[in-house]
């Protein structure tokens, strides 16, 4: 029995087979196609014709894609929303898409109402919902929003109402997509309810990544269960993806990190991902990407969904490198996918990083007369200039002045000096470049909670397992074994800011893939 992972890049996709025992088995590269499809058809054929395997093996096929990043970067196929806060008379000075910028707003928005409700940071009633002001608005809105966006104050902590107004749009639009806050975002209100509107937005273009990877799979006769990257480096069923696509944003650094574990049996590293035209620095914690603590800011909405803590810096495979009045500057530009025809090695006429350490010895030795020209000297200054940048930008990502481990992946990583400091070692392990893919075939599972309980009215271990049992619940519903299910991290912070002995309780869950788990229901 295998898995197949894929991951789509923006210059490559990546395919690799993972067999029963989870050893990778076979990896292939192919570029990236305008029509994404086409080019994941390509990469699927690819490897299963050169690994030799009976395509009725594989069992499970997972996919990572930047497609809903990519639909909001650009503002292109995205869902209008009707958006519903449940929060009045209490947060009515701030509406919904505040600050939002004016271009991806007039694409999505269709209209906002905040409507009687909410509830206290422990559960507790602020006001009752009011059937006819979400009845009314949902029929002003009738055939011109295409999904819906409905966020409560701490709805986190208690999400009846959201779902009774679900119930209520339903009854007035019948079967459109709804997006609820408290399973897309953390306790803060306004940076929850953008994550919800994103995810609503992202509806149809959800719904096409995985019509679109059914049909790939079904063209090569591969009748696999398909799961997709989320980017806490785990992963969720079709059934769930459908309904959180917003969760697939940042997978491809996470799938990276998690597939750099897998290659070398390290827990806790960092972990560098050099592509052609950045390098993406992540951190390994216990097996897992360490999330970032901070707003996570995407398109140039602030949003507070998890995301992985990624430094991205310009300095890639294809890094142009310029000389002005004998300074040396190192990118940010790059000839990206084009290093093949642009680079120096290649018979281009750009200068880029691949030539400096093909002329240093590190890389490329079939190719090394195409830049024998270049002094010697010169290219160990840009070297050092090189590395200097990534040291630093590898210090930013520590906690302490102690050595790490460092893991290398992506097809870049040639211009990545073998010593660095602040880095007890670097680790190149085999099949590095295809570290993205083999991340998302590892296949774990995963829910989180974040919740506020109020110790008045239990104790910690009370919230505690309360939480965890959320949690375990939430990692069923994407797809994971109730029977290996564990908890891998909990995290409780006392808020002495509020009333009544608050604690914030996080969890996360993780589980190994349960076969047919898209018959689960959520």
């Amino acid at each position: 029995m295998y898995r197949l992972g894929l991951d789509v890049g923006g210059t490559n996709t990546d395919a690799a087979l993972i067999d029963g025992d989870l050893k990778v088995f076979h990896t292939v590269k192919v570029p990236t196609t305008k029509e994404v499809e086409s080019g994941i058809i390509e990469a699927i054929a690819k490897v299963v014709k050169e690994s030799k395997v009976d395509s009725s093996d594989i069992k499970y096929a997972m996919l990572g894609t930047t497609h809903c990043t990519n639909a909001i970067v650009e503002r292109k196929r995205l869902d209008k929303v009707g958006v519903i806060r449940i929060g009045r008379p209490a947060t009515t000075a701030i509406p919904p898409f505040t600050n939002w910028p004016k271009d991806i707003r007039a694409k999505i928005e269709v209209a906002s109402i905040i409507v009687s409700g909410g509830y206290e940071f422990d559960g507790r009633l602020i006001a009752e919902l009011d059937k006819e002001e979400v009845s009314k608005f949902c029929r002003e809105i009738r055939g011109k929003a295409e999904s819906i966006a409905i966020s409560g104050v701490y709805a986190p902590v208690n999400k009846e109402q959201e779902e009774i107004v679900a119930t209520w749009v339903r009854e007035e639009l019948g079967d459109i997509p709804i997006s609820l806050s408290h399973a897309i975002g953390s306790i803060g209100l306004l940076e929850r309810e953008n994550a919800t509107i994103l995810n609503a937005a992202l509806m149809t273009t959800g719904q096409t990544v995985i019509n679109g990877f059914s049909k790939a799979l079904s063209s090569l006769n591969i009748e696999a269960e398909m799961f997709f990257s989320q980017n806490d480096g785990t992963l969720m069923n079709a059934a769930y993806a459908e309904r959180y696509p917003i969760l697939t944003m940042g997978c491809g650094p996470t799938n990276s990190i998690r597939g750099s574990a897998h290659l070398t049996g390290l827990d806790n590293a960092i972990v560098l991902d050099v592509g052609g035209t950045t390098s993406d620095i992540g951190v390994l914690s216990k097996g897992f990407p360490r999330e970032s603590s901070l707003a996570v800011i995407i398109g140039g909405v602030n949003t507070n969904f998890r995301m992985p803590d990624i430094l991205s810096i310009g300095l890639g495979g294809g890094t142009r490198i310029l000389e002005n009045n004998e300074k040396i500057i190192v990118g940010p530009e790059s000839v990206g996918y084009e290093i093949t025809k642009k680079a120096l090695l290649f018979g281009g006429d750009v200068l880029t990083t691949s030539d400096i350490v093909t002329r240093l010895g590190y890389a490329f030795e079939d190719r090394a007369k195409e830049v024998e020209h270049l002094s010697f000297e010169f290219c160990e200054k840009v070297n050092d200039q090189m590395t200097e940048m990534l040291e630093d930008a590898i210090d930013q990502m520590k906690t302490s002045s102690k050595e790490v481990p460092l893991i290398l992946s992506g097809g870049g990583s040639i211009i990545v000096s073998k010593s660095l400091k602040g880095v007890s070692e670097v680790i190149m392990p085999e099949h590095y470049g295809a570290a993205n893919a083999i991340g998302a075939a590892l296949g774990q599972v995963s829910g989180d909670v974040e919740r506020i309980y109020s110790l008045d009215k239990m104790n910690r271990e009370e919230a505690l397992t309360d939480a965890k049992k959320l949690a375990t619940h939430e990692a069923i519903k994407a797809g994971a074994d109730e029977k290996t299910i564990s908890i891998i991290s909990i995290e409780d912070i006392p808020l002495a800011y509020l009333p009544g002995n608050a604690l914030l309780i996080r969890v996360k869950a993780v589980g190994d893939l349960q076969y047919s788990s898209e018959s689960v229901i959520i």
